[in-house]
């Protein structure tokens, strides 16, 4: 089975859990809604096929980890959007989770996901229980304090945040979670593969920084120009078009030369480059993709 048909299995099976009779249905809609449908799915993609170049044994533990990682995802967007953060209507070039049932359900939807992520894990580890520990530790690292998705967002409260810390805490750590638990779902190194996920993970916020700069709503499918609003750190910002391109492109360098060698090195590295084709808008990114 092909990784997006695994990972979206993975995800409604997990999403199922949610709803049914007992359940409180604007939750499980809103739920649903945070999920389905999905942008790239790139963090789980990323996760399942580090998961197959460290020997992909147990492919169950693999599916649990990787949609883990993306219900994190979701859950942080649907925060994200909130009024007391950046406010957003739109996400995934439709109404944000909160513009269609509330800022409390929209709270309490991606609290739910942050739940149910970890429950889901837990339930698929019991053909390989010694390895639940170290993938629960490691998750858990890529969405707390001190340097996880939510001090990622907290930095945004304070003055004059540090631009490296910021972005590889609210972008980087859940890919660095992503890499590291593809390894340790399938028993090999996860140090191996954190370099991996760091600068990737880097490397999407300084994508993302672009985007928010340079492009418009139809292209971001989100509202654009909020980090010049809210003052918030942009590598634009902090180095200029050109030298948050150079950047860019830089760290796509650096995470393609972090692979370590591997039976499925090769698709990782078209994995890698692939996304880097899709990170910033074309124009922008020309030497990325030659």
């Amino acid at each position: 089975m092909e990784s997006g048909e695994r990972i979206e299995r993975a995800l409604a099976q997990a999403v199922n859990r949610t709803g049914g009779e007992h359940a409180p249905p604007k939750l499980a809609a809103a739920i649903r809604h945070s999920v389905f449908p999905g942008g790239a799915r790139v963090r789980p993609r990323l996760s399942l096929a580090v998961a197959e170049a460290c020997g992909g044994d147990q492919p169950g533990l693999a599916d649990a980890a990787a949609a883990a990682i993306e219900l994190l995802h979701c859950a942080s967007l649907v925060h994200d959007d909130l009024p007391c953060f950046d406010d957003a209507e739109i996400r995934r070039g439709r109404p944000s989770v909160h513009a269609v049932f509330g800022a409390p359900l929209a709270l309490l939807a991606g609290d739910a996901l942050i739940v149910l992520a970890f429950e889901i894990v837990a339930d698929a580890a019991h053909e390989a229980p010694l390895r639940l520990a170290p993938l629960i530790g490691t998750i858990a690292r890529g969405v707390g304090a001190p340097a996880g998705i939510a001090a990622g967002q907290a930095w945004e409260s304070e003055p004059n945040p540090p631009p490296e810390q910021y972005r590889c805490a609210k972008t980087g750590a859940l890919f660095v979670a992503a890499t590291m638990a593809g390894a340790l779902a399938s028993g090999g190194d996860p140090m191996a593969w954190h370099a991996l996920g760091y600068r990737l993970g880097e490397a999407y916020q300084v994508a993302d920084d672009l985007l928010d700069a340079v492009s418009s709503a139809t292209e971001t499918d989100k509202p654009v120009g909020r980090d010049a609003v809210l003052g918030r750190p942009n590598a634009v910002a902090e180095l200029g078009l050109s030298g948050a391109v150079r950047r860019l492109e830089s760290l796509i360098a650096m995470a393609m030369d972090s692979i370590p060698a591997c039976p499925g090195e090769q698709n990782l590295r078209e994995l890698v480059r692939l996304q880097a084709l899709r990170l910033a808008p074309k124009r922008l990114l020309e030497s990325a993709a030659a």
